[in-house]
């Protein structure tokens, strides 16, 4: 067995490495499909009625990314074979390089608008809606671990960008990416609509205060995507909109703490159940711990470094404004990119095997941003405001 291993490795090390232009022509199918369908998405999400409901390019582009990954995957075998190198490429390597550019839409300085009140009752929803989504999903529900967590990273941060992010950090499958994002995109459309009515509720009953600008905070700290936090709190107001949108750039500002501490979590649980493992069976026979160290390691997200580094160069505001416009808008380029590619991988049977849970876990997870993000921003504009 241990011949044939090394004859393997000796045999694969004698084969050059592929050259760099046969590389690229592997990954080019991939990234101009998925490129085409990324530029389908954000022409979509350019019109009026579809930006009014809060569907952006990337949610536009992972549907038209499974669709045409369902229908042309079957009328043809050759087709994943062709596309799948680059399509791989855009959903890991482009999707880092999208959240790293996702820096230059904010600033140190969008703290300050929001205050101290605003960045407590960010941190309070991010913490308390994924602990939740993590015990509801995993301890009642019954879901494996990777798609809870996703769930969770989406509604508790920013919706799609963030489940994208978290994805790699907990090595997660194209269909747990997929069903994350779908539960985002519902939930996510539902508060567009309901936001509004609630505003008319608290000017009746105020239980959350500041009028317009303590709603626009908690719109900003409970709702899922940056586009749908505009559609809702545009139908209040514009200065609410304005609150609104600061105070969901200081919670997308959140996401890279939040990978870091995933990740270190993640490698700590590991390295706990790999030692459980080691321990003596019921036979009483032990394991030499010596000799079976655990073996988890800290999967660090350097993008997330690379994301915190960009704020706050963006930050010194040295950039020129059409630079900073232009950089942006090849950053949602990526991401759809990336939005598509994963569509494109995604199996819509695999999706269906999810079966009711997800949605029923998002349900929870978004009946909690709604009431408890309202007490939680009571509290805090109460006392911090």
């Amino acid at each position: 067995m241990t011949t044939t291993a090394n004859a393997s490795l000796s045999t694969a090390a004698a084969i050059p490495a592929e050259p760099a232009p046969n590389a690229l022509l592997r990954l080019l199918p991939g990234l101009a499909l998925s490129g085409a369908l990324a530029a389908a998405g954000m022409a979509l999400g350019r019109m009026g009625w579809l930006q009014d409901h809060g569907f952006s390019a990337l949610t536009l582009a992972i549907v038209l990314g499974m669709l045409v990954g369902n229908t042309a995957s079957t009328a043809s075998s050759r087709f994943a074979a062709l596309s799948g190198a680059g399509v791989d490429f855009s959903k890991q390597s482009l999707l880092r390089l999208g959240v790293v550019l996702y820096g230059l839409r904010l600033t140190v300085q969008d703290i300050g608008h929001v205050g101290m009140a605003g960045v407590v009752t960010d941190a309070l929803v991010l913490g308390s809606t994924f602990a939740l989504a993590c015990f509801i999903g995993i301890r009642w529900l019954g879901m494996d671990r990777k798609t809870a967590m996703l769930i969770g990273a989406g509604s508790s941060i920013c919706g799609a960008a963030a489940v994208m992010a978290a994805g790699p950090v907990v090595k997660a499958r194209a269909e747990q990416v997929t069903v994350a994002v779908a539960t985002v995109v519902v939930f996510g459309t539902l508060a567009i609509f309901l936001y509004p009515v609630l505003f008319s509720l608290n000017q009746q009953w105020p239980l959350i205060p500041g009028g317009a600008d303590g709603f626009g905070v908690y719109a900003g700290s409970t709702i899922h995507e940056v586009a749908q936090v505009v559609a809702a709190a545009r139908s209040v107001g514009a200065h609410a909109a304005d609150t609104a949108v600061i105070a969901k750039m200081v919670r997308v500002m959140m996401l890279a703490p939040f990978l870091l501490l995933l990740s270190a979590w993640l490698a700590r649980d590991d390295a706990q159940r790999q030692a459980r493992a080691d321990q003596p069976d019921s036979g009483g026979r032990r394991v030499d711990l010596a000799s079976a160290q655990p073996e988890a390691k800290l999967a660090v997200p350097w993008f997330a470094f690379a994301f915190v580094g960009v704020v706050l160069f963006n930050s010194l505001q040295l950039l020129p404004a059409p630079v900073v416009a232009a950089s942006t808008e090849i950053d949602t380029i990526l991401l759809a990119t990336a939005m598509a590619a994963l569509g494109l991988a995604t199996n819509i049977s695999s999706i269906r095997k999810a079966g009711i849970k997800p949605l029923l876990l998002a349900l929870m997870l978004f009946a909690w941003l709604v009431m408890g993000g309202a007490l939680i921003n009571r509290w805090a504009l109460g006392l911090l405001g």
